[in-house]
């Protein structure tokens, strides 16, 4: 599913219009994006979790030149799905 086929499906669902229901998901992610740059956690009961974890320094291998070099650490977005969700998908 594309975001615009996400944004049909919500507005159908909503009866928003489609241009609402485009702001309503670009906000929805902006508030995300903004809360796991800040290193906070987003939590929906039910639906999931959205966090932020550490990745450790670590070595690596060039696959072309098979030299060994060195991959800093970073931070990455994770998700972790709840337990309602996981059995919708079953």
């Amino acid at each position: 599913m594309t975001k615009s086929d996400f944004i049909e499906r919500l507005a159908a669902k909503t009866g928003l219009s489609k241009k609402d229901a485009g702001s309503a998901v670009d906000a929805f992610v902006e508030v995300i994006t903004e809360a796991l740059a800040k290193g906070e956690d987003v939590q929906f009961t039910g639906f999931g979790k959205f966090y932020v974890q550490a990745r450790d320094a670590r070595e690596g291998i060039n696959p072309q030149t098979k030299a060994k070099i060195k991959i800093a650490a970073t931070k990455v977005p994770k998700f972790s799905a709840g337990s309602a969700l996981k059995n919708s998908v079953r």
